[in-house]
């Protein structure tokens, strides 16, 4: 054996006797990576997701009545309505042209309440409630600064069955 030729066991002829180094497999990585990724996924899912029973708002949702505002005439009025909100503060749209229409969601046990305010010019402006479809109010605004109000009830969230305004009997 000549100093060219490389020893047994030594298949790259470095000099070592008997040690070999150890090379990581790629595939056995690829899918520990995988796994583990798998792994931190459904985690992060159990953490973020709400378990049985929970929901993700935890305030109340309060049932609600679909009502129908409404302001007939000509030119611009401010119009002041109730909708729902967190704070149970109004809507208050300025120098609304009309004829002007919404429909929202009003909480059951509030009023709904639609208020109109014309400008200097004056003119006349009726306001209108409706829930449900079913009229409930309706009132005229004239002159200059003329005001109206229209409002209406709801019944309480344990009487949702009956629709507002309707007569007994």
């Amino acid at each position: 054996m000549g100093a060219d030729t490389p020893k047994a066991g030594n298949p790259a002829g470095s000099g070592e006797s008997g040690a070999r180094s150890v090379r990581p497999d790629r595939a056995g990585l690829v899918t520990a990576a995988v796994a583990l990724a798998a792994c931190g996924g459904l985690v992060l899912f159990g953490v973020l997701s709400p378990g049985d029973g929970e929901r993700k708002d935890p305030k109340r949702q309060v049932p609600t009545a679909s009502v129908t505002y409404e302001v007939t005439g000509t030119g611009t009025a401010d119009i002041t309505y109730q909708a729902r909100s967190e704070s149970g503060r109004a809507t208050v749209v300025k120098a609304a042209a009309l004829p002007w229409r919404r429909t929202v969601p009003v909480p059951l046990g509030r009023s709904p309440v639609v208020s109109i305010v014309l400008g200097e010019q004056g003119g006349q402006a009726r306001c209108t409630v409706a829930v449900r479809g079913r009229h409930l109010q309706s009132a005229t605004a004239s002159g200059g600064y003329g005001r109206a109000t229209c409002t209406g009830t709801l019944p309480g969230a344990a009487g949702a069955g009956a629709p507002a305004g309707a007569a007994a009997g």
